[in-house]
């Protein structure tokens, strides 16, 4: 039982490191670059970056975070042991549901408003597109950030404690 608890907040502690890279490189490098690019290259490279993002490793880290995150929970919350580790193994899942609710409720929205605009040398007023999604979306990721990287340091901290 107890290898079963450190293999799950190692692999929780991995994948939510790699949400919380994720979403800090684009706080930190992909959007600011984008601020300065035209309208149309702006739209045109997140219209990509969605596409290109929803493949099996990307979808290993986001769903895998929340899997063995909670995972981590039920095996130290059950049996003898382990329990000095619940509280911030309860608080990292909090905080990784957090940011999945502002993907789910913010950023995929916005991502779909962003496609459903279709080809970007189609838009009639890409200037107005842009202005819908990237404010919206740069809060939000900012968020996400945050909250990855809290819930990071403390599935760290869960690790010291067991």
């Amino acid at each position: 039982m107890d290898a079963a608890r450190l293999a799950t907040m190692i692999a929780a502690t991995i994948t939510v490191g790699w949400m919380s890279g994720l979403f800090y490189g684009f706080s930190v490098s992909v959007m600011p670059g984008l601020r300065v690019a035209g309208d149309r290259t702006a739209i045109e490279t997140m219209q990509r970056i969605n596409v290109a993002i929803l493949n099996g490793w990307f979808l290993l880290g986001y769903v895998g975070a929340l899997v063995f995150s909670a995972a981590a929970v039920v095996l130290h919350a059950v049996g003898g042991g382990g329990r000095d580790a619940l509280g911030p193994l309860i608080g990292a899942l909090v905080a990784y549901l957090a940011a999945m609710v502002v993907t789910a409720r913010i950023n995929i929205p916005l991502n779909n408003a962003l496609e459903q605009a279709g080809p970007v040398d189609r838009i009639g007023d890409p200037a107005a597109v842009r202005r819908a999604f990237e404010a919206p979306w740069v809060r939000a990721n900012m968020w996400r950030a945050v909250l990855c990287t809290v819930a990071l340091g403390l599935l760290a901290w869960a690790l010291v404690l067991h």
